[in-house]
């Protein structure tokens, strides 16, 4: 019998019905050793860096079982993920079931390590055919990183404690994105907006001004920066007599994009679905375990000869074969490791697969995406119209009046990719010195607007531009820095908190260094030249770590900071009268009176006043202490003044009647004492529950609307702005808005 060990369940069915009889395969469940929590006890710093690793909580049961597997089995074969966090885990299991290597001399148990980039029954036997031993120098690199990890954020995330506040913390690669994104919120504030006019000109065919020509807008192709421009421009073209002066066509290429790496893959998601990064990885993950497509954490866009004859065939044999033009495209990133193909379907010939919605709009992307990399270029004619009027001596010109269109000559690799296709813009026929009549000229008034915030999508692509972070950490930064309440989403777009913005000004002057662009970037070369086996850990780290505890000691003796600066003059200390300050509490920033502790006089971030908590007279139902009125991040809530032994807590009747939606709960509605759907907020966000929870727990996402849905007869909740609403059955088809808008 050969033991194999995966990491995902997932892959276990599936790869055991490629392998069948003679093979048992095992998961190890991701990680099966880490890091002890205290610092002291998890690294040996004078001894060279030596981490000490722990079985993970939950996981002995896991590590038993592979251990007596092993001792009958004749052969160890480790196939977890081609990358270094999977050659990692692999050492770890050997490590821990007490394999050792390849040599091990206590069990005689042959070790081998194999990879494979799809899940197929091909690519697994291939790998088994061609097996290797574990390769120490990957392994090094991710335990680098870990340690490296570790080290910074203990020691600095404990000094923001003692200087900011208990609880906050710092990463090596999360705090410079957080930078990042800060620095672009600085730029927002001291944006000074300057006033443009953008003037357009509806114009007929013929001489006059009434006829049965469809009207044509123009826009002028200078957007003037002064007022009396603008009613010059504006003189001119209603006195003048108006004719086309140029008219340009031209005929261009749109050539396909390289198949999606890591990173092009959570953009395309994120602005084409709306998925965040951690969702995008989680739906690929799936999509790779159910051996639909190659691995999914890649900065390389080549694809294996193989794969692309296969889909060269394909689009022959599907579009014809004017439609086929192999191309090869080279990796930009200099440090591309992870795994040595692009994210592809395993077969181009399934156009559509995925267990869930959210999986078949994946792995549709995926294919797109691929298939059209391998297709001729589409063929655009472009076409641009020039409009004027007649030149007058007695004044200055007025600039050209532009209308642009194009439609597609040729659609190639379109065809497959059509949600890159765009609108056609057909141009009405026209030609040179042809008459024209003005119907309206109008002029809109607006402001230049400061440089967009980052998307979750415009952020991973700067984090790759930069060198900072790896395909297989994208996604954890983001998602990091909006668990610290660092940053937070609305919509597609990421804000800065109060304390993120406090944390990073912090990091920002005290350790710019650190948390810079090139020593971060710097710091991911050496890493993976450690992984090349060109350069050596301990002196890596020592390097690193000798340095920065000298500058973090260096910072011990700095003043607290409590208080961020003075607060609007307009706003006095509701107790006293006098001067107030900035300052960052847990739930954001407060205007508190400069004289506290003496005065306790504070103010939200509004000028309301802050009091402390109420004592209602009423009995907690839990522990007979008495109830508090406080006010938190989302408003006034009662909780027992016993906080934290006695942690119940609900809402003021303020912030109940606010939540009361008038829809009554669909579970319980026939009931005598049924209950309605009220808004509450969790983890995630707000969510819509009955009032009646424990005893009643529906649940939906969204705001109900109270209408009932006509396919299926359940309850209907507001949707997206071009789907007013959507049926709360994730089953019924009206759930999913995409698929609403193409019924």
């Amino acid at each position: 019998m050969k033991l194999v060990i995966v990491e995902s369940p997932a892959k276990t069915k599936t790869i055991s019905k490629y392998l069948g009889n003679g093979y048992v395969v095992k998961a190890s469940i991701g990680h099966i050793r880490d890091l002890p929590k205290s610092n002291k006890q998890a690294i040996d710093i004078a001894g060279g860096f030596i981490p000490h690793y722990e079985i993970s909580p939950g996981k002995e049961k896991v590590v038993r079982e592979i251990k007596g597997l092993a001792k009958k089995a004749s052969e160890v074969i480790l196939a977890t993920d081609p990358d270094r966090e999977g050659e990692a885990i692999a050492w770890h299991v050997a490590e821990a079931a007490g394999l050792g290597n390849t040599k091990n001399q206590e069990s005689k148990t042959k070790v081998r390590r194999i990879v494979f980039n799809e899940i197929t029954e091909t690519a697994v036997w291939e790998a088994i055919q061609h097996p290797r031993e574990i390769d120490a120098h990957l392994v090094k690199a991710q335990e680098a990183r870990r340690v490296l990890d570790r080290l910074f954020g203990y020691d600095l995330s404990g000094l923001i404690w003692k200087k900011v506040r208990y609880g906050l913390s710092a990463g090596r690669v999360q705090s410079p994105a957080l930078r990042i994104i800060m620095e672009r919120e600085r730029e927002i504030r001291s944006f000074v907006p300057e006033t443009y006019w953008t003037i357009f000109a509806d114009l007929r065919k013929g001489m006059l001004e009434k006829n049965d020509q469809e009207v044509i807008t123009f826009t002028c192709t200078k957007e003037p920066r002064d007022r009396k421009e603008v009613d010059r421009i504006a003189a001119r073209g209603e006195s003048g007599q108006w004719f086309i002066t140029d008219v340009k066509e031209s005929q261009q290429k749109r050539t396909a994009r390289a198949p999606f790496t890591t990173s092009t893959l959570q953009q395309a998601a994120s602005s084409r679905l709306g998925y965040a990064p951690s969702k995008t990885m989680g739906v690929a993950q799936k999509l790779y375990e159910a051996g639909l497509i190659t691995y999914m954490r890649t900065d390389s866009t080549t694809l294996a000869k193989e794969a692309q004859s296969g889909i060269v065939a394909f689009i022959t044999k599907e579009f014809g074969a004017r439609y086929a033009a192999p191309k090869e495209f080279r990796t930009k990133s200099k440090s591309a490791q992870e795994a040595h193909e692009a994210i592809r379907p395993t077969d181009a010939s399934r156009r559509d697969r995925g267990d869930t919605e959210e999986q078949r709009r994946i792995y549709h992307l995926i294919w797109a995406r691929t298939v059209a990399s391998q297709m001729a270029d589409a063929l655009l004619l472009k076409t641009k119209v020039l409009a004027n009027v007649k030149n007058d001596p007695s004044s200055d010109n007025i600039p050209d009046f532009a209308l642009n269109g194009s439609r597609i000559l040729f659609d190639g690799w379109l065809t497959a990719d059509r949600g890159a296709r765009g609108e056609d813009t057909i141009v009405p026929k026209l030609a040179p010195n042809d008459a024209l009549s003005l119907s309206a000229l109008r002029a809109d008034e607006k402001a230049t607007e400061p440089p967009a915030r980052y998307t979750e999508a415009g952020l991973v692509k700067e984090l790759e531009k930069r060198g900072i972070g790896r395909p297989s950490t994208y996604a954890s930064i983001i998602k990091t820095i909006q668990d610290r309440g660092y940053v937070t989403r609305q919509g597609k777009t990421l804000f800065p908190t109060d304390t993120g913005d406090v944390v990073s000004t912090f990091l920002e002057h005290n350790f710019e260094k650190y948390i810079s662009d090139s020593f971060t970037a710097e710091m991911e070369n050496e890493l993976d030249e450690i992984a090349d086996g060109t350069r050596a850990y301990k002196e890596t780290l020592a390097a690193f770590y000798t340095p920065f505890t000298k500058d973090v000691a260096a910072k011990q003796h700095i003043e607290k900071l409590t208080t961020l600066g003075d607060a609007d003059s307009a706003f006095p200390c509701p107790q006293c009268g006098g001067k107030m300050v900035i300052k960052l509490g847990r739930t954001g920033t407060f205007m508190s009176c400069a004289r506290f502790p003496d005065c306790s006089g504070a103010r939200t971030m509004a000028g309301e006043e802050m009091t402390g908590p109420k004592e209602l007279g009423e009995q907690c139902p839990e522990c007979d202490k008495p109830l508090v009125e406080r006010t938190g991040r989302f408003g006034k809530f009662i909780a027992c003044s016993n906080y934290p032994k006695c942690k119940y807590v609900r809402k003021s009747e303020e912030e109940e009647e606010k939540a009361k939606t008038g829809v009554k709960c669909p579970h319980c509605a026939l009931s005598s004492n049924g209950g309605e759907l009220v808004e509450r907020r969790g983890r995630f966000g707000a969510f819509y529950s009955c009032s009646r929870y424990p005893k009643c727990k529906y649940a939906i996402k969204s705001r109900p609307t109270g209408r009932i849905c006509p396919d299926c007869g359940a309850l209907m909740m507001e949707g997206t702005k071009t789907i007013p609403e959507r049926c709360s059955d994730k089953k019924c088809p009206r759930h999913n808005p995409h698929k609403i808008k193409t019924a």
